[in-house]
């Protein structure tokens, strides 16, 4: 990949631009694919992208492997098999509007499980621009009326969401004790092989349920997008991302998916944005704004 393409802050663009289609098609496709079969399929077909990229390092970091098995297997669970399987369960009993909202709540929980296990801290300017982005979510949401807000309630979905929220959160700041030295392909391999073992068990009960895929090419191509693109790119981009900068910073760019969200609504679907949308959005990019180029020297995690 060209260097300019490297950029962290690009590649967390990207990221959330990916997963922002993944909520969208996890969410049309619920009817069609079982959740946790969409879980097992996006995450066999990202294993089938990183192999190949994967192998070659595995002969001479292997040992390095093996001694950081501990933090492989739990990053492997929460990130892999936990956060997206989470999720597209939240996905069959919630609307869309309260899984974005709280989704959007994964920048918070990031930041303050840092303070609490890492004693890591957000200077005065980076908290305001967290939330800022968040206000300008909400913004979105609720399009903006506030009694939106006020009418929204919690469901079971919305309780499979908040767990997913704080899966994400505990895994993006665990990233910091993955085994040192290992190639980022091996390392997501890894943890994919992880996540497919904790899946497969769930997998089979699902099926065992009557619960199975209903094949078009539809739904198809949603779960080939599902694993090539948030799955394996999505990965890569995020856990090099946060590497570089750190996890409050870069789970920030969660904020960025009721953007892409509303631009998807209005290029796929022909819904034309509201001034309450370009509000929010320029409330987002305000925030990130902020949080990023405040104190550039600074690496918060």
């Amino acid at each position: 990949m060209p260097a300019r393409l490297q950029h962290p802050y690009l590649l967390l663009v990207l990221t959330t631009l990916f997963w922002s289609g993944n909520m969208v098609i996890g969410r049309a496709i619920r009817d069609q694919v079982p959740p946790l079969s969409l879980a097992f399929w996006r995450w066999a077909i990202a294993l089938t992208l990183v192999l190949p990229l994967a192998l070659p390092h595995l002969r001479t970091q292997w040992p390095l492997l093996r001694r950081g098995y501990k933090a492989v297997v739990i990053l492997g669970l929460l990130g892999v098999g936990g956060y997206n399987t989470l999720a597209y369960i939240a996905l069959q009993y919630t609307p869309a509007t309260n899984a974005v909202l709280l989704n959007s709540f994964i920048p918070i929980a990031t930041i303050t499980l840092s303070w609490i296990f890492l004693k890591k801290h957000l200077r005065a300017v980076e908290s305001f621009g967290v939330l800022l982005s968040f206000i300008g979510v909400t913004t979105i949401v609720c399009r903006g009326d506030v009694e939106t807000l006020a009418r929204l309630s919690l469901n079971v979905g919305d309780l499979w969401m908040l767990a997913a929220v704080f899966t994400w959160a505990l895994y993006t700041i665990g990233l910091q004790w993955r085994p040192a030295g290992v190639h980022p392909m091996l390392l997501l391999a890894a943890f994919t092989m992880v996540g497919l073992l904790a899946l497969t068990p769930a997998y089979a009960w699902e099926i065992v349920q009557g619960k199975t895929i209903h094949v078009s090419a539809g739904v198809l191509t949603g779960i080939a997008y599902t694993g090539v693109f948030p799955g394996f790119l999505g990965y890569v981009f995020y856990n090099r991302a946060v590497a570089e900068v750190g996890a409050s910073k870069a789970s920030l760019f969660i904020h960025l998916m009721p953007v892409f969200g509303t631009l998807l609504s209005a290029i796929f679907l022909e819904e034309v944005p509201q001034l309450y949308h370009y509000a929010g959005i320029a409330l987002i990019f305000a925030g990130i704004y902020l949080t990023t180029t405040a104190l550039p020297q600074a690496k918060t995690a």
